[in-house]
């Protein structure tokens, strides 16, 4: 007896997908090109868009009207380079570029030693109470800086100033605080100090903080004191962002405005003889105060900006070279 083999009928063909579906298919996958291609633009226009409206057209016009005798309600004649040739033969402009050297060396300097020392201080691991110092330690940043001119204007007042008072007990006569260049200068540098060190030492710590914690521990092993780990593991470490906030520093000490002004009670010249009258302040005075001299004034705008450019490529050397 024999069994026959039964055979399953075949299956029906699948029908071919209609136009429609075909073309939903074709759109989908154009539409996921587009999306992977051109999405990423679309997502960082809005920079584009702010940054060429409210930076780079301001930059080209200051730019063009640097090139006129502009008169803000009056003619706006083509002259060349002369606002630039000017700048060189003007003596208020050579001025507040001393100036702004002057209360940038003494702001900066002192602040950025002082706020590697506090980093360095809290990023101890005996220290107690961290996250409170590190608070306190950015409170003056913080601080309207207005209400701080108000109140190292009354430290620096002449008759009734606490520093005055203070250099009365070791015989030192009342010094004109606002009246001379060193002692303007100087005060000037203590309310950047005061302001700004906070916020350089928050950078520091963070610096120090991506230092791996294993170099101090194999250092410490071999014998090496804490002051020799400083100088031979977190300094050489912590150079790029070292460097990082000394090119942040440098654009701030150029571009020194608001702490001058409010020490001058709102003077743009800076003082009766000019004497802490920074390129800032020469430029809004030239500019903006001075209506008949806004190309002259853009001219200065760009001589900071130049000015700023320098030094910045010049820290960039330096950032390079200590990456190698």
């Amino acid at each position: 007896m024999s069994l026959s083999a039964t055979t399953a009928p075949p299956s029906p063909a699948a029908p071919p997908p209609s136009r429609d579906v075909s073309s939903r298919r074709r759109r989908g996958r154009l539409l996921n090109r587009l999306d992977v291609k051109y999405s990423p633009y679309l997502y960082i226009a809005p920079f584009f868009l702010i940054f060429g409206t409210f930076g780079l057209y301001p930059m080209v016009r200051t730019a063009w009207m640097s090139l006129h005798d502009w008169d803000m309600i009056g003619d706006h004649s083509f002259i060349g380079f002369d606002n630039y040739t000017r700048l060189m033969s003007d003596e208020y402009f050579w001025n507040a570029l001393v100036n702004t050297f002057g209360i940038f060396a003494l702001s900066t300097i002192p602040q950025l030693l002082l706020a590697l020392f506090l980093a360095n201080l809290l990023n101890r691991t005996l220290l107690r109470a961290k996250t409170f110092f590190r608070m306190a330690i950015f409170m003056p940043n913080v601080v309207s800086v207005a209400a701080v001119a108000i109140v190292f204007g009354m430290l620096f007042q002449r008759e009734f100033g606490l520093f005055n008072w203070l250099l009365s007990f070791v015989g030192v006569d009342p010094v004109d605080w606002d009246g001379q260049r060193w002692s303007s200068w100087f005060a000037i540098s203590s309310m950047v100090n005061w302001r700004w060190t906070g916020y350089n030492t928050l950078i520091l710590l963070a610096g120090m903080q991506a230092i791996p914690k294993d170099l101090y521990e194999a250092a410490a092993i071999d014998g090496a004191s804490p002051w020799r780990q400083f100088w031979q593991i977190t300094l050489p470490m912590l150079k790029p962002t070292f460097i990082f906030v000394v090119i942040l520093s440098t654009i701030g000490g150029m571009q020194l405005f608001t702490e001058p002004l409010l020490f001058g009670n709102g003077n743009i010249i800076g003082g009766n003889q000019r004497e802490f009258q920074t390129l800032a302040m020469y430029m809004y005075e030239m500019g903006i105060v001075n209506l008949n001299t806004a190309g002259y004034g853009a001219a200065v705008a760009w001589a900071i900006f130049m000015i700023i450019v320098v030094v910045s490529l010049f820290n960039f050397l330096l950032v390079r070279r200590s990456a190698k």
